[in-house]
């Protein structure tokens, strides 16, 4: 089988920038010609060896990085807009490789624009059930704040460095000092004139500017609220770095901005929670089982599933995991992959997934070998998890979470053992949504793929009510 060319512009030209190195300067330091650098960082030629060997030898440069990045999600997410029926023709997966190595900002804007279309589309649909709305703001042309901050921290891959090393820094001065994370936190609070209570209350978590009281319920677990003191302390000691790090994201409206610095202060929370090297070393030493990872650090299942996706730390990087949340009604609430299995923006999983047979067996983890119609084969794990409200007459939030990687690394997670990873029939073939799924005899297939004609017979039928061209 023919090795794959490595496309790296983009990459290229991001490191050479962060060096603050010429063009000149920098294909000195890498053994090349100018002309030669000029034509792989505008994806003339592909990385050559040579080049790849230097960028690790010269800089220490973690050479995973230069296939990975946006490229993934970018081809997702247009393959996943393109299947929009507002588009007669899908251009070919070739065009959108090359779209989103050598024009990711042009992907970008398309997606931008495709979405402002979604958006109009759905809020033209909703002035005919309430024309009232016709004198409201205009908000067509933006993303909603939710959307604009999910997609922040999905290109991001996930990973904020400067967050997750503060973090860092901070649960190891605790243990430093033979401190609770808990009480470091309590402490770290009390210096700054916040007292902490803890009573019998439905809000989870409140904080009165004015009488400095930091009010935690009792109800939920107590990871759940170790978590929400930790967030407190996010906002009121790294008010300047998240700040930054908002300045640096450029949201469009202000609500969009807020919600990101929750998001933020929960990513700070998570990674106190289960520190960054600390929580990678005890992963790979017990081979990622998720039921000792979170006695060991005192999380619970989802958050350590979460973590697990997120360590991307360029030089210290984990396996590469995706990571899903969904509800009852199969409708995606978390989402992140690491790997080259990207998730649909709209609607819900392939319903093939284990994930959702997860809430038929609670309690217990499902396995699942799994492979998409690109090839690629995964190892899938899936689980119920409920959150519960604390009391009797309070709700239960019950989801199901999905965590997996690809079947190369099955050897490292204590899950896939005994499993016949060898054994193509194993692999249950799985999509990602199915119009652009390209599997032609699926019998869970809701609607016809974009990219394929249909021939309708009226004297026959079998799985589908019409026949795939391939």
């Amino acid at each position: 089988m023919a090795t794959q060319k490595l496309y790296a512009g983009v990459k290229l030209r991001e490191i050479r920038s962060r060096l603050g190195l010429t063009q000149k300067a920098f294909a000195e330091k890498l053994g090349v010609s100018l002309p030669y650098l000029n034509q792989m960082e505008n994806n003339n030629r592909p990385v050559s060896t040579g080049v790849v060997l230097a960028l690790a030898q010269e800089f220490g440069f973690d050479v995973a990085e230069l296939s990975t990045g946006d490229a993934e999600r970018l081809i997702s997410d247009m393959r996943e807009a393109f299947a929009d029926p507002v588009f007669s023709d899908a251009p070919p997966l070739a065009d959108l490789r090359l779209a989103a190595s050598n024009a990711p900002a042009l992907a970008h804007a398309l997606l931008e624009l495709h979405r402002a279309y979604r958006m109009g589309h759905e809020r033209l649909a909703a002035l005919d059930e309430n024309m009232g709305d016709v004198l409201g703001e205009d908000r067509t042309t933006q993303a909603s704040p939710w959307d604009e901050v999910r997609d922040f921290f999905h290109y991001c891959d996930n990973y904020i460095d400067a967050v997750d090393r503060a973090a860092e820094h901070f649960a190891n001065g605790a243990i430093s000092r033979g401190l609770t994370k808990s009480d470091m936190a309590t402490e770290t609070l009390n210096e700054r004139g916040i007292s902490v209570r803890h009573e019998d209350c439905e809000t989870t978590r409140n904080f009165d500017p004015e009488t400095r009281v930091l009010t935690l319920s009792t109800r939920p677990p107590r990871a759940t609220q170790e978590f929400q003191l930790l967030m407190q302390v996010a906002l009121i000691t790294q008010d300047a770095l998240l700040e930054a790090t908002l300045d640096f994201a450029r949201f469009q409206t202000e609500e969009a901005r807020s919600i990101a610095k929750l998001g933020l202060a929960n990513y700070f929370a998570g990674a106190t929670l289960l520190p960054y090297s600390a929580f990678l070393e005890a992963a790979r030493e017990t081979r990622h089982d998720l039921e000792r990872l979170a006695d060991r650090f005192g999380a619970s299942i989802e958050q350590v599933s979460h973590r697990l996706s997120t360590l991307q730390r360029p030089g210290a990087k984990g396996i590469p995991f995706f990571f899903v949340r969904v509800d009852q009604a199969g409708t995606i609430t978390k989402r992140h992959s690491a790997t080259r299995m990207q998730f649909a923006r709209f609607g819900g999983a392939c319903p093939l997934w284990n994930v959702h047979q997860a809430f038929e067996t609670p309690g217990r983890f499902l396995r699942q070998l799994a492979q998409t119609p690109d090839g690629v084969k995964y190892f899938c794990l899936a689980r119920n998890v409920s959150k519960s409200g604390g009391t009797f007459s309070a709700p239960v939030r019950r989801y199901a979470i999905g965590l997996g990687c690809e079947v190369k690394h099955a050897g490292d997670l204590v899950y896939a053992d005994e499993l016949d990873v060898s054994n193509d029939a194993a692999f249950e073939p799985i999509g990602i949504s199915c119009r652009i799924c390209e599997r032609a005899h699926c019998h869970q297939r809701s609607v016809p793929p974009l990219e394929r004609k249909l021939r309708v017979d009226p004297y026959s039928r079998g799985v589908l009510p019409y026949e795939i061209d391939r």
